[in-house]
């Protein structure tokens, strides 16, 4: 049987997009599955949205200024 460290250096032997695919399927497999099931307009939209973070095309914002637009709209 494997342990922890080898199947964790076997993971990271892997490509980013299988990672993320594994650390997704890991996080749902510690909870029921039904506390995490989407739409189907949401999962196109994940899919969306790291294709852009894949090809480097996305963009974002720093958490100060995010973190400034709620204080602003909640204080």
């Amino acid at each position: 049987m494997s342990t922890v460290k080898e199947i964790h250096d076997q993971a990271m032997a892997l490509s980013a997009s299988e990672r993320a695919s594994l650390a997704h399927n890991l996080i749902l497999s510690l909870d029921d599955p039904s506390d995490f099931e989407l739409s189907p307009a949401y999962e196109t939209e994940i899919q969306r949205r790291f294709q852009k973070v894949r090809e480097g095309t996305a963009t974002g914002r720093s958490a100060d200024e995010v973190f400034a637009d709620i204080k602003a709209k909640y204080s």
